[in-house]
């Protein structure tokens, strides 16, 4: 009989998707790999996916709530993201640090607004 999974190690889904959060949080993911791969590329598919899947309901003429909801599902998952770089960035030091702060916030505005 196999011990139970827990949050703590990185066994099955859960584990894994805390992981991520945490090392995120935590500032121990690589900040070009939070900027870059997590931000930049992940979070902005999340959002033209969202936004098309949000016109998608617009024009089957679902109600409004429901649109703007699936609209602006996205937006703790993007605030995280940008505080995560932040606060990674803090740790880090230095001008590309700075850099990415300010990419980070600049981006959070763009997918938020639009």
């Amino acid at each position: 009989m196999s011990a139970p999974k827990t949050f703590e190690g990185e066994d099955g889904k859960a584990g894994r998707a805390a992981g991520f959060f945490r090392s995120r949080w935590q500032g121990t993911a690589p900040l070009d790999r939070l900027f870059w791969r997590d931000l930049v590329l992940v979070g902005t598919a999340i959002n033209i996916a969202v936004s098309v899947l949000a016109l998608i309901l617009l024009g089957l003429k679902l109600p409004l709530a429901l649109v703007l909801a699936v609209h602006f599902a996205p937006v703790p998952y993007n605030f995280f993201l940008t505080f995560a770089v932040w606060r990674t960035a803090e740790k880090s030091g230095g001008v590309k640090a700075s850099l990415m702060t300010l990419g980070a916030v600049l981006w959070l505005v763009l997918v938020v607004v639009i």
